[in-house]
């Protein structure tokens, strides 16, 4: 039934994508498509549990595909009508890039590119873009606002979010494509990449293995429970008040290193072994969303402190570890 609508979420598989696709499904009114191609960046298998409970849903297809590949990506536009593209698939991290800034510019770029066209020639009128703060670079100005300069990113990672913003706003402006630009500031919550700081560090934590702290622990990040993440998102696919817009979506909330380690150690009952490094190159000391324009048009209105979203994900956290020592049923 026409009633029923047609999204692609790329990455759909990943941390985020999951949780969206989760809402999705729930709300019956929409057809969910992912393309994602499960590759090595970390376990495959974790995103495979990701989508266990999606494959069973009658509104949910997936594709393994590369963005990259633009040929079996169009054989999936030309065999779906939608309505809408949430595009969230990238190779992401800072850290990473600086080791493989081609393959970053590949995925992030072209892949972006791809998917914008191919929205172009299939009529497809609603893209969201997964953005990053990451794109700020070493701002002085606090909060970051979606008015700041983005000019000056300082790892391939934010040049290639950079561009991605760019190419949106290209073919915006061209094509008549409505497209909102979500600049996402630190997310963590259940299902989170495990070479994110706070699945990492409460690992290690158990272990009791060292954690590698870059610099003297002041460094400032605003972190974002995904829970609130997704309602920005959910919110970005229903705008329709002008053509382009970027938002930030985070909490407007700054943590330091040193107090998120002293939550992680409160909520998983052990102390963390503190391995001292060097700042690393393409950090930046701090991350702070201005959420107003948020807040005014999309009704953006995130709930979550990082004390309860710490609470929230260790408890998630031990749940997993729980789940992975008991026993295979026979």
């Amino acid at each position: 039934m026409k009633n029923q609508k047609n999204i692609l979420v790329t990455g759909g598989a990943g941390f985020i994508g999951s949780h969206l696709v989760e809402e999705l499904l729930a709300e019956k009114i929409w057809r969910v498509s992912v393309v994602d191609d499960f590759n090595d960046f970390y376990a495959p298998a974790l995103k495979r549990a990701n989508v266990a409970a999606h494959l069973a849903d009658a509104n949910y297809q997936l594709f393994e595909a590369n963005i990259c590949d633009n040929e079996t990506l169009r054989t999936i536009f030309a065999e779906n009508d939608f309505d809408a593209i949430v595009h969230l698939a990238a190779r992401a991290g800072v850290r990473p890039s600086l080791k493989q800034p081609k393959l970053y510019a590949e995925t992030n770029v072209n892949g972006t590119l791809n998917l914008l066209d191919l929205a172009r020639e299939y009529n497809v009128k609603q893209f969201v873009f997964g953005s990053s703060s990451s794109i700020y670079g070493e701002n002085e100005k606090v909060p970051f606002s979606e008015d700041d300069v983005i000019s000056r990113p300082i790892s391939p990672y934010a040049a290639t979010k950079a561009a991605g913003e760019l190419l949106c706003h290209t073919y915006s402006h061209l094509y008549d494509i409505r497209t909102v630009c979500l600049r996402f500031f630190t997310v963590y919550g259940a299902r989170q990449r495990p070479d994110l700081a706070i699945r990492k560090f409460s690992q290690l934590i158990t272990d009791g293995e060292p954690i590698q702290v870059f610099g003297d622990g002041t460094t400032r990040r605003d972190y974002t429970f995904v829970d609130d993440i997704i309602g920005g998102v959910r919110a970005a696919i229903d705008y329709d008040r002008s053509m382009f817009e970027v938002f930030n979506l985070g909490e407007s909330q700054t943590v330091e290193l040193r107090y998120l380690i002293e939550l992680l150690e409160k909520n998983l009952g052990a102390k963390a072994v503190i391995d001292r490094q060097p700042m690393q190159p393409g950090d930046v000391p701090q991350t702070f969303a201005d959420i107003t324009k948020a807040r005014e048009l999309l009704n953006y209105n995130p709930q979550t402190k990082i004390e309860k979203g710490i609470e929230k994900f260790t408890d998630w956290f031990k749940q997993e570890i729980a789940n992975r020592q008991s026993p295979i049923a026979n």
